[in-house]
C-alpha cells in the first residue's frame, strides 16, 4: 500500500512539474483563442479485454480512434507533440479522451503518464480508468473499510442518483451481473467506499451499506472515470455500461451513434413446415431423412394461432414482419378442401403487420439439387457445368408472390426479398458461388435489399444491383411445434453419443460444445433453451447490431414456441432501459440501409477522409462527397442550415443522434452546441 501511494505522489509531482513546461504556452494560447478538440479517443492498449471492450465499443459505434499498444516496440511515445499542436495559429489537442487500462498504466515515475496529464488538464480532456483496484489513488478507500473484493456473479448493482442524472440516465436503474453457470466464475472486482472529489455512478450492497463499482474520480484539474471490475464485451454488466461510458467520456459530443434494435422475421407464413420424428432423429420430408418416407408431418399455424399473433403484438407493443410464400398457402389450400381459415384470419388483420415476399412456393433458387447423395450435390451437364434455376423462373417466384399479395390487399416494400433457406446465394460447399442468374431476376423485380443468413455470411455484400442484409437465426427451430420437441432435437444436437445425441458436438469442439446431460423434455425448453436463447438474442440487441432475426411460423403454432423466448428479450430490455432509449424495431430495408452506412462510414475512417472537430461550442464534421456522417450530441443542439438553423438530430438516450451530411452548398456538417 506505501509504494502505491508513494507512486500516485510521485506521478501528481511530474504532473505538476510537466503544467509547469508543457501547459502554460497552451494555456496562455487558450487565453486568446479557444482550442480545437479533434472529436477522436485515444486508447492505450495492454491487450486486456477490459480495453478491448471499450474498443469495440467505440469501432461498433463508429467512433474514431487510436489505438497504442503497450506491448509493442514500435508503438509511438505518448508526448506533449504526440498528444497536441498548433493548427491555423490555434492550438490543438488530437484525442478527446483517453482510455487507459488503469490510472497509471506506465509505471511510476513515468514521463508518458505526466504528459497524459498535462494534456488532460490544459484542455479538459477526461480519462477512462478501464480497470482498476479499489485504493486512494482512484479516490476510494482500501476494500477493507467498508468494501468488498472477489467474486461478482449474480450481483445486483444498481445506478445511483448521480449516475441517472449524468451518464447513465438511460438506464432502468438495475445492473445485474451475468451468472451463467454455477461452475465457472465470470467476474471478479473490487467495490469500494467514495472519498472526497469521487462521485459513485454504479454500487451495490456490501453489509450493511453500499460501496461503488463505477464512479468519477475528480482532482488535480482532472476527471476519470474509475471502473473497478473486470469485463468483456459480450458481459451484460458491460452493454448496459458501454454508452454511458463512450458518452461520459466525449462529454456527450462524439461521432457515432448508437441505438437498440430489435426485429424478428417469421419465415414461410401461409405455408406448412415439416416436422421432426424424435424415433428417427430427423425430419421425415427432408432428403437427409433415411426410413422417413411415409412418415412426413407438417405444422402449420390455425386461424386461433394467427389471433393470438395479432393480440401477442399488441400487448407487447411489437410488430412481427411476416415473410410469406402465397403459392404455398394456395396448394395447402387445395390439398385441404378448398378452405383456409389462417389465410382469411392473417389478410383480415393484414395491417397489423409488415409483410415481405418469400418467394411465390419456396423453391431452391440455387442450383438443380441431386439429393440422392447425402449431403446433396448440385447437379451438372454433360460438359461439367453446373445446372441452375433460371433468371426466368426466380423472377416468377418475386413477381407471382408480389401479385397474390396485392390481390390479398397485402402492402409489401417490393424492394424487399427474403429467398426460401436464403437459396440462390452461395451455400458451401455445395454451391460456393452465388446463381448467376439470381442478380438479374432481382433487378428484374426491382429487388434492392436480400436477406441472407448471418451465420453464414455477416458481412453486408453486393449481389448485382442489391445488398444483402444478414439476419441472425434464432435457435428455435423450424421443424418443432412443441417445447418437447425442440428440447428432443436440440438434445440430439447438443449431446454426446454416450448420452443418446448425434457427437455433432464432439466431432466439432471448436464451434459447438457438448452438454453434460440431455435437457428434461418437458421441462428443458422453458428451463434451459429459452434463458439461452434469449440471452444470445438480447446480446445483439444491447450491441448496437441493426441485423433482424428470424425464425419460421411454425413456431407460432402449436405450444406457440416462440412467445417465451420474445417475452423474455422485450420484458427484460424493458426492465433495464428507460423509456428514453426504446428497442427500434426496423424494416429490413431500414437494417439495409443502416449497415450499408456504416460500411461508407468504417471505409472513410479507415481511409483517415474524414476531419472532425470542436472548437467552444462549434463543432464541424468533413466527409467525403456521398458518405454522411453518425454524430452524437446533447439535447439542444442546432445544425446549421443554408439559412438559420434547426434542431439536430433525433432524440435517443438523453442526446441526440442522426445520419448527418452537409445541407445544399455546404461542405461541411456544422453544429451549434448549447451552452
Amino acid at each position: 500500500m506505501v509504494n502505491k501511494n508513494r507512486m500516485n505522489r510521485l506521478a501528481a509531482a511530474m504532473a505538476a512539474a510537466a503544467l509547469v513546461s508543457v501547459a502554460v504556452p497552451a494555456a496562455t494560447a487558450q487565453a486568446a483563442v479557444a482550442p480545437r478538440i479533434d472529436l477522436k479517443v485515444l486508447v492505450v492498449d495492454d491487450g486486456g479485454s477490459s480495453v478491448e471492450a471499450i474498443t469495440a465499443e467505440l469501432r461498433d459505434t463508429g467512433v474514431p480512434y487510436t489505438r497504442v499498444q503497450l506491448g509493442s516496440s514500435g508503438r509511438p511515445v505518448i508526448d506533449a507533440g504526440f498528444l497536441s499542436d498548433t493548427v491555423d495559429g490555434r492550438p490543438r489537442a488530437k484525442y478527446q479522451g483517453v482510455v487507459l487500462p488503469n490510472e497509471n498504466p506506465f509505471g511510476e515515475g513515468s514521463a508518458e503518464m505526466a504528459a497524459l496529464t498535462a494534456y488532460e488538464t490544459a484542455y479538459g480532456i477526461r480519462q477512462v480508468d478501464a480497470y482498476t483496484w479499489a485504493h486512494p489513488g482512484v479516490g476510494l478507500e482500501y476494500t477493507d473499510n467498508g468494501g468488498y473484493s472477489g467474486q461478482l456473479d449474480g450481483t445486483q448493482a444498481a445506478v445511483t442518483p448521480a449516475g441517472k442524472a449524468g451518464p447513465f440516465a438511460y438506464l432502468g436503474g438495475q445492473v445485474a451481473f451475468e451468472d451463467n453457470s454455477a461452475l465457472v466464475p465470470e467476474s471478479f472486482g473490487f467495490m469500494g467506499k467514495p472519498r472526497p472529489g469521487y462521485t459513485s455512478y454504479l454500487d451495490a450492497p456490501v453489509g450493511s451499506g453500499r460501496a461503488s463499482l463505477v464512479g468519477e474520480y475528480t482532482h488535480d484539474g482532472r476527471s476519470e472515470l474509475v471502473v473497478t471490475f473486470g469485463y468483456n464485451q459480450y458481459q451484460q454488466q458491460f452493454r448496459l455500461l458501454a454508452r454511458g461510458i463512450v458518452d461520459w467520456l466525449t462529454q456527450g459530443v462524439h461521432l457515432g451513434q448508437s441505438r437498440s434494435y430489435f426485429a424478428v422475421h417469421v419465415d414461410d407464413v401461409f405455408a406448412p413446415d415439416a416436422r421432426w420424428n424424435k424415433e428417427l432423429n430427423c425430419t421425415p420430408g427432408d432428403y437427409a431423412c433415411p426410413g422417413g418416407e411415409g412418415k412426413e408431418s407438417t405444422i402449420r399455424m390455425t386461424a386461433a394461432d394467427a389471433q393470438y399473433a395479432a393480440q401477442w403484438q399488441t400487448s407487447k407493443n411489437f410488430k412481427l414482419d411476416m415473410l410469406f410464400n402465397g403459392g404455398a398457402g394456395e396448394e395447402w389450400k387445395a390439398e385441404n378442401g378448398g378452405t383456409d381459415a389462417l389465410t382469411a384470419q392473417l389478410v383480415a388483420d393484414r395491417a397489423k403487420y409488415r409483410w415481405m415476399n418469400h418467394t411465390y412456393t419456396h423453391p431452391f433458387l440455387g442450383c438443380v439439387q441431386n439429393t440422392a447423395t447425402i449431403p446433396w450435390t448440385c447437379v451438372k451437364n454433360a460438359q461439367g457445368a453446373i445446372q441452375y434455376m433460371s433468371r426466368a423462373e426466380i423472377s416468377a417466384q418475386i413477381r407471382d408472390n408480389n401479385n397474390w399479395a396485392a390481390s390479398k390487399g397485402i402492402a409489401t416494400d417490393r424492394t424487399e426479398l427474403v429467398t426460401g433457406e436464403h437459396s440462390g446465394l452461395k451455400t458451401n460447399p455445395q454451391q460456393p458461388q452465388d446463381n448467376p442468374n439470381l442478380a438479374g431476376a432481382l433487378a428484374d423485380n426491382g429487388v434492392k435489399w436480400a436477406g441472407s443468413d448471418n451465420s453464414r455470411e455477416p458481412a453486408q455484400r453486393a449481389l448485382g444491383s442489391a445488398l444483402t442484409v444478414p439476419r441472425h437465426p434464432m435457435n428455435v427451430y423450424y421443424n418443432t411445434g412443441t417445447n418437447a420437441e425442440m428440447a428432443d432435437e436440440y438434445n440430439w444436437i447438443y449431446t454426446s453419443r454416450a448420452h443418446g445425441g448425434s457427437g455433432v458436438c464432439e466431432d466439432n469442439p471448436a464451434t459447438s460444445t457438448c452438454l453434460p446431460a440431455p435437457v428434461d423434455v418437458n421441462t428443458g425448453y422453458l428451463e434451459h433453451i429459452v434463458p439461452q436463447e434469449a440471452r444470445t438474442a438480447l446480446r445483439h440487441v444491447l450491441a448496437n447490431d441493426p441485423r433482424p432475426h428470424y425464425v419460421h411460423q411454425s413456431n407460432l403454432a402449436e405450444d406457440r414456441t416462440l412467445y417465451p423466448v420474445l417475452d423474455q428479450v422485450l420484458d427484460t430490455y424493458r426492465s433495464l432501459y428507460a423509456p428514453s432509449a426504446p428497442l427500434v424495431n426496423q424494416t429490413m430495408k431500414e437494417a439495409g440501409v443502416e449497415l450499408g452506412r456504416r460500411a461508407a462510414w468504417d471505409k472513410a475512417l479507415a481511409e483517415g477522409r474524414v476531419t472532425a472537430y470542436r472548437i467552444g461550442t462549434a463543432v464541424t464534421v468533413k466527409a467525403p462527397s456521398g458518405v454522411v456522417a453518425p454524430v452524437t450530441a446533447p439535447n439542444g443542439t442546432k445544425k446549421q442550415l443554408l439559412l438559420g438553423s434547426a434542431d439536430f438530430g433525433t432524440a435517443y438516450a438523453g442526446t441526440r443522434s442522426t445520419w448527418t451530411a452537409p445541407e445544399l452548398l455546404q461542405s461541411a456538417v456544422t453544429l451549434k452546441l448549447p451552452s
